[in-house]
């Protein structure tokens, strides 16, 4: 049985981490809905724009591997760029497709968990006095209409780079926002907060880069894993991106990655074919 995770909120949870900084991840047992179809999971994960990157969701799909040896994971994507907290209200198409999405997505897998990453579009003009309110309304639908009263939620804190420069200028009231983010997640039941202490920026000063994207899910992962808060940065980040790097790939994930690089003209015809006799030999 696929174990799924809902994908939820603006950019930095659709990512938006140059895909070239980072060691892609390819694993046979992290999947992802497209198209009506799991598929194995490639970055980016939620298309949401032509800019689309780097997410944490796959940096936590990996890391759920490692402690769940006998699953896969099913990544939902449903974020939307730029979206404020009034456009996932339970009346506005975004809150509708998630929960179309993730009714569909349950026909052949367990919803495990809810990913929420949002708050950026709402660090200006008091947006934060009202914010709490409208995310209370918004999750309490969701778990409703999901009839997911105890599934985790797991909500991402702003990054401290806001409010310096470039798009993330504007959001001079992130901090007031990551307060009420925090609030929410220690007042509610089954709402974990995952910090984003220490993470950096693409230089557009307002999406968190890959490798911090990386960190962050791991963060997130952290928080789901043992149901507690993570209001620090982990101490063996470092140590936990290394396992990422050095895990070894199955022959289906080698056939997988040969045919990727054939089909984007990253190798020739010849090279795919003495690939596969190397993957079939191995």
């Amino acid at each position: 049985m696929i174990k799924s995770f809902l994908m939820l909120g603006q950019s930095n949870m659709a990512g938006r981490g140059f895909i070239h900084e980072v060691s892609p991840i390819y694993n046979e047992r992290i999947q992802m809905l497209r198209n009506g179809r799991w598929q194995m999971m490639t970055e980016p994960i939620n298309y949401d724009r032509p800019v689309s990157g780097i997410s944490l969701a796959a940096s936590f799909a990996d890391a759920w591997c490692r402690q769940n040896q006998e699953d896969t994971i099913g990544l939902i994507p449903c974020a939307e760029g730029g979206s404020t907290l009034d456009e996932w209200a339970v009346d506005q198409p975004l809150f509708r497709h998630a929960i179309t999405e993730a009714k569909f997505a349950i026909q052949n897998s367990e919803l495990t968990g809810i990913l929420w990453h949002q708050g950026e579009n709402d660090s200006l003009n008091g947006h934060y006095k009202v914010y709490y309110k409208k995310l209370l309304s918004i999750i309490g639908a969701l778990r409703k209409e999901l009839n997911a009263q105890e599934l985790p939620l797991i909500i991402g804190g702003l990054g401290d780079f806001l409010g310096k420069k470039g798009f993330g200028k504007n959001c001079t009231e992130y901090d007031l926002v990551n307060q009420e983010l925090q609030k929410f997640a220690f007042e509610q039941d089954n709402c974990y907060f995952v910090t984003a202490e220490g993470l950096t920026s693409n230089p557009d000063g307002i999406h968190i880069d890959a490798i911090s994207q990386r960190k962050f899910g791991l963060r997130y992962f952290e928080a789901f894993s043992n149901k507690q808060h993570v209001l620090k940065p982990l101490s063996n980040e470092n140590e936990l991106l290394n396992l990422i790097h050095t895990r070894k790939h199955s022959k289906s994930e080698k056939m997988y990655m040969a045919i990727l690089d054939l089909s984007l003209g990253n190798i020739s015809y010849e090279e795919f074919e003495s690939q596969l006799v190397e993957i079939s030999q191995g």
